[in-house]
């Protein structure tokens, strides 16, 4: 453990120091910051770009979510070397992502701009937004702006859909897979009069197969219908810009053991249905185009339904939410800008449990269905303010500071400070330090952990998570063999005051969430490089250490946090032909062995599951053959083959407190082949 932490320690202070005769990946993204509304959109003829500015980001831009079948925003990243999407047990089919060794919960998810899919939503949320509905992902590492609010402790992923005023017309993509999965998506825009353009955005999903390839009687992937509609609207004037949208989305998940209509008298069976309704706007006020002065009004509004059985659990929750945001910004000169603002955001959870689990220190009994009401409800509003100093993008400062007031935890700063260097153009230098807090609703957020037979135990005295990030990043350009590598590499430190602790250790009959007691940290240090080999030929390759850990059990010993891999290595390759009639594209990953809770023995003394897990690596293939007005893709999925053999502890006896589907740490379904089309029929 000390030779790793060592290792990333030393690795950063070496990049501090490298030699700056090197170059950085100039930034010809053409990134355009929208005055009135903080997006972005991005032009480049690579798929994955680095932006400007002083936060380190990149963005996957559609290009390169076309070099993967990226059915939805959990297979996005397929081709990223910062984000990994894992599942987060063996039953439900939920997904989490990971950014800087720490699980999504501390990733501040948007939707163009708008904070989106939180608490109640973000176990499922990944499959919430298909991929051909994803015009870019901006992915931004380490406090991010202040602008956004709070909540973002290891980063940013803020995803751009299609636009209502993109090119006119109606577009289709088909898919199928191996595992009896089939996929619809539609989008079509109308442009109507004037700058006035809407969209309409459908999703169809239904993955029906009762697949069990490892035999341990559980299907290895739930059954998943889904159906999903957005209408967009957007107006884009010389004085004034609106956008606004409705959203709708009804899902329904279906797993547990297979073969139970016939043979099995009490089956173990995992039933989630899921409606979701959102709604949103923007306006913006144009009030000096040279000055870059505005001022916009953001909001949006949820209201996410969850009714979940687990076995003999039940968990249901309403979530309400409504997020305000008023900004105004200004350059003074061309050097000197100033963004402000006030944002209001109001939770409320209605909850109903019933199942063996203590939530805030109440017993759960599990019984006839007289469920446990459990109201949760937090607003905050808050204020802040950020000047930026660019001076000819050699040199940008970014501070921002924010004061929020929480009628649950009171009144708290967050301060955030950013800064870039490029001395030359062939070099330049990113730091970055900052505060994020984030309040835990801990049974929403963790409900899949229900499917484990172990107790759930929530305290009752949560409070605010608090943590510190601070990180340094650099990037060259080197000239070499007549074309140019460019290398990235940048190291990261997370370190915890509070945190809402998911602790296997405190006791082996339950699941234990609670506060930290001790230290939790997180050290990465990551290098990634590009090339073009030859010409429509590209390759990347990354790798990247974790060092995570935190304060576990009775003693509060510090532990390596558990299912998370020690390090990821990731090998890409994209070839056009010149024509750009075919595309073949291919990705190698490397998932580093880890740490799993402390295995739990049967009554021989037999431990039921090993102390490690261990490395393993999976490819992924594609071939995409381009037409004028469709194109036709044939890919295949962990084409080694690798599954972990048994994702579900004790699947023989599902009624026990051994049984356990919270420690997936690897595939669970082999190699899968899959085939699609993309069809633009253009103005109609």
């Amino acid at each position: 453990m000390k030779r790793i932490n060592k290792r990333i320690v030393l690795a950063a202070i070496a990049q501090m120091f490298a030699i700056v005769v090197m170059a950085q990946e100039v930034d010809t993204t053409g990134v355009i910051k929208e005055d009135n509304l903080g997006e972005i959109t991005v032009k480049a003829k690579a798929g994955l770009v680095r932006v400007r500015g002083a936060v380190n980001g990149t963005v996957i831009t559609q290009q390169e979510l076309f070099k993967a079948a990226c059915c939805n925003l959990g297979e996005s990243f397929t081709t990223n070397p910062s984000v990994d999407v894992n599942y987060s047990d063996a039953a439900t089919g939920a997904k989490q992502i990971r950014l800087l060794g720490l699980s999504g919960t501390y990733v501040q998810m948007l939707t163009e701009n708008l904070p989106n899919f939180r608490i109640a939503a973000a176990p499922y949320s990944l499959g919430y937004v298909p991929g051909p509905w994803i015009k870019s992902i901006q992915v931004s590492k380490g406090s991010a702006s202040v602008r956004n609010g709070y909540e973002s402790i290891t980063g940013q992923i803020d995803v751009e859909y299609l636009k209502p005023d993109d090119v006119e017309g109606v577009a289709l993509n088909l898919f199928a897979n191996t595992m009896s999965k089939l996929e619809a998506n539609a989008d079509a825009n109308v442009h109507i009069k004037g700058p006035l353009a809407t969209e309409l955005l459908v999703h169809y999903e239904n993955e029906w197969g009762n697949h069990d390839k490892n035999k341990d009687g559980f299907v290895d992937m739930p059954a998943v219908k889904q159906y999903n509609i957005q209408n967009r609207w957007r107006s884009v004037g010389q004085h004034y810009i609106f956008h606004a949208g409705v959203g709708l989305l009804k899902e329904k998940r279906e797993g547990g053991q297979t073969g139970h209509h016939v043979s099995l008298p009490d089956p173990y069976l995992i039933n989630i249905k899921t409606d979701r309704y959102e709604a949103y706007m923007k306006h913006a006020f144009v009030l000096n185009q040279e000055q870059g002065t505005n001022i916009a009004l953001m909001a949006n509004g949820s209201m996410h339904e969850l009714d979940g059985g687990y076995g003999k659990k039940h968990y249901d929750v309403n979530q309400k939410n409504l997020y305000a945001q008023l900004m105004f910004e200004t350059n003074f000169t061309k050097e000197h800008n100033l963004s402000a603002g006030l944002s209001l955001n109001h939770d409320y959870l209605k909850q109903n449990a019933v199942g063996m689990l203590y939530f805030k220190d109440v017993l759960v009994p599990i019984g006839d269905y007289s469920p446990n009401r459990i109201k949760q409800q937090e607003t905050t509003s808050g204020a802040y303010a950020q000047y930026t100093y660019n001076k000819n993008e050699r040199l940008i400062f970014m501070a921002g500071l924010r004061i929020d007031h929480s009628n649950l935890y009171g009144t708290f700063l967050t301060p955030r400070l950013h800064v870039k260097y490029v001395p030359n153009d062939l070099v330049s230098f990113r730091l970055s330090a900052g505060k994020g807090y984030r309040t835990p609703f801990a049974l929403a957020e963790n409900s899949n952990l229900l499917a484990s037979g172990r107790w759930l135990r929530v305290d009752a005295d949560l409070k605010q998570e608090e943590a510190w990030n601070y990180g340094i990043s650099m990037s060259w350009l080197i000239p070499l063999f007549n074309n140019t590598l460019k290398v990235n590499t940048d190291y990261y430190y997370t370190d915890f005051k509070q945190q809402a602790i998911v602790d296997y250790e405190m006791d082996k009959s339950f699941i234990h969430i609670h506060n930290l007691h001790g230290k939790s940290y997180s050290h990465t240090f990551q290098i990634d490089a590009t090339y073009p080999l030859f010409k429509g030929m590209t390759l990347t390759a990354a790798y990247r250490l974790n060092d995570v850990k935190s304060s576990y059990g009775p003693d509060n010993k510090l532990m390596r946090k558990p299912l998370t891999s020690l390090y990821k290595g990731l090998l890409t390759a994209s070839y056009k032909t010149p024509l750009g009639l075919w595309q073949f594209d291919a990705t190698l990953q490397l998932n580093g062995r880890g740490n799993l809770p402390t295995p739990i023995v049967d009554a021989g003394g037999n431990p039921l599951w090993p102390k490690h897990f261990r490395s393993f690596e999976q490819v992924s293939a594609q071939v995409t053959r381009w037409f004028r007005h469709f194109s036709i893709y044939v890919g295949g999925e962990n084409l080694t083959n690798f599954k972990q053999k048994n994702p579900i502890i004790n699947a023989h006896n599902p009624w026990s407190q051994t049984f356990d589907t919270t420690l997936a740490w690897g595939p669970i379904q082999g190699a899968m082949a899959y085939i699609g089309i993309r069809v633009n029929f253009g103005k109609l």
